[in-house]
């Protein structure tokens, strides 16, 4: 059988963005602390955490510039729908897969997915980190506490305001976009460059943040205060009601299986495998996989008229060969005058010779949904998936509420479209089928109070447990109309500084207590 580790202080179930801030605040507030992280996935490529775009493998970089130059997440996966895995986990290579290749129902949002490799999905992210605002805030502790949070989430992420900077056109798109909405946008809400976890270097290059730009240990993960082990699915927490003692992991290339003893346990795995991972452990709160919210995708492009625009094509710089778009700009959100968030990102057209053809203008819209919670994951622990944990069924529909803005949406996109160029609704647009986004949240919702709508209190502790921590998109409370990784940063920064100091008013030490299930 495999070796057991030894005990770790904290226990951090996931290696995506979420875990590796948690890791970093961790070491930073409580140095030597140890740390056991545990992701089932192994790495793609040779560094754990190294977002795709920046591989050293050519060929593993090009192939995901392809799959992600239209701007649409769900394509990361291609355009059918991933084939069902192997009971054989051992055989399956890291990516991204749909749900149903997990053997999960997902009909009700059927283009649902995540990722099964070490770093999650902060390896595959566009880095688009629009700021959270209205009423997509949880301000638990009041404006100030916030704008902290916020801010740390920021420097975590390492989010640049403008890495594309502002080209002639793209200064040219941003006009024309607030004609068709700047009487509608708040103030400071209007048209402008998109955030980006991204860092311009002096070369050109425009190196995105995967978890192990986050946690730099991640590169050297085997030590006495860091140890990260990939291929390593935890499938169940053991606890005894009130106290979590660590997990149950299965090594998934021998399948053995053994216990790792922490003193504090996160899981931040994603808004589908975190609420999994409790159900499968007995914590089922009345809460667990309700509130399940994801916003309406509506995707569209525009060729932009140029004469119109007054550019020519032969003055719109070329991105290169290691980028998908020549901008990336955004249309922010302002509440019910214009409740869209919008992601616009340009890109040129080249024939077989190299010579340019067009240049089009992506106008993706994202449309808010009411929080249901009936929109949900039901769990069966009576049928397994395919990694061995409770069958998932995804239910998900839209109101009437969300079609009525859906279609309100279509013709916000229609009017900056025919303002831009040639658009044809008909052509040049879709309303992309639920799940597409892989923006998901709510699944293991946070609360001020534990009155059954939650699962976790403000810094993500679930409620009736002293040592027991959630993070990431699971546990956003609030219907995030446009990227969600930084709106969920904000939960992973409560949760580490809640650990720092539950370790700092006294360590939990790991070694305590024994483990009572045979190995």
């Amino acid at each position: 059988m495999s070796h057991v580790p030894p005990p770790a202080d904290v226990l951090i179930v996931g290696s995506g963005l979420m875990g590796a801030a948690v890791a970093r605040i961790v070491r930073e507030g409580s140095p030597g602390a140890r740390i056991h992280m545990v992701d089932g996935g192994a790495p793609i490529g040779s560094a754990p955490g190294q977002h795709l775009h920046d591989l050293r493998d050519d060929a593993l970089r090009g192939t995901y510039i392809e799959q992600a130059s239209p701007g649409i997440q769900s394509l990361y996966l291609g355009a059918a729908v991933t084939p069902a895995v192997s009971a054989e986990l051992r055989s399956v290579s890291p990516g991204m897969y749909h749900l149903s290749s997990f053997d999960e129902n997902a009909a009700g949002m059927p283009a649902s997915a995540f990722a099964w490799n070490a770093g999650g999905m902060g390896v595959h992210w566009t880095a688009a980190t629009p700021r959270p605002w209205g009423d997509e805030v949880f301000a638990y502790d009041g404006p100030d506490a916030w704008a902290r949070d916020l801010g740390e989430a920021e420097r975590l992420l390492g989010v640049h305001d403008a890495p594309f900077g502002v080209t002639n056109v793209g200064g040219r798109i941003l006009q024309v976009l607030d004609s068709v909405f700047g009487a509608v946008s708040a103030p400071g809400r209007h048209p402008r460059t998109m955030p980006m976890a991204v860092a311009p270097k002096e070369d050109g290059r425009l190196p995105r943040t995967g978890p192990n730009r986050i946690l730099p240990r991640m590169a050297a993960p085997n030590g006495d205060d860091f140890t990260l082990s990939t291929g390593t699915l935890a499938v169940a927490l053991v606890h005894d009601g009130a106290t979590v003692r660590g997990a149950r992991v299965r090594e998934v290339a021998t399948g053995d299986e053994y216990e790792i003893e922490a003193g504090v346990t996160i899981v931040a795995a994603d808004p589908i495998r975190t609420p999994q991972l409790l159900f499968a452990s007995g914590i089922r709160p009345e809460a667990l996989g309700r509130h399940l919210n994801e916003h309406a995708f509506l995707t569209g492009q525009v060729i932009a008229d140029l004469e119109r625009l007054e550019v020519a094509l032969d003055e719109i710089p070329d991105p290169g060969p290691d980028e998908w778009v020549a901008g990336s700009y955004w249309l922010p959100h302002s509440g019910p005058t214009q409740p869209f968030h919008g992601q616009i990102m340009d890109r040129l057209y080249f024939d077989a010779t190299g010579a340019r053809l067009a240049y089009s203008v992506g106008l993706a819209l994202y449309v808010p949904t009411e929080i249901n919670p009936e929109n949900r994951l039901v769990f069966d622990d009576t049928k397994p998936d395919v990694a061995g944990l409770p069958r998932i069924t995804v239910r998900f529909t839209h109101s009437e509420a969300d079609l009525a803005l859906i279609e309100q949406a279509r013709a916000s996109q229609r009017a900056a479209g025919e303002t831009l160029g040639d658009f044809d609704p008909e052509r040049d647009s879709a309303l992309l089928p639920p799940g597409s986004s892989l923006h998901y949240t709510g699944t293991a919702r946070s609360g001020a109070t534990d009155d059954g709508t939650s699962v976790c209190d403000s810094v993500g502790r679930v409620w009736g447990f002293s040592n027991l921590y959630l993070a990431g998109g699971a546990t956003v409370p609030t219907a995030v109309v446009g990227n969600s990784t930084l709106t969920g940063m904000v939960t992973a920064v409560r949760a580490g500084r809640a650990v720092v100091g539950q370790l700092s008013g006294g360590r939990v030490d790991g070694h305590a207590a024994a483990l009572n299930i045979s190995r």
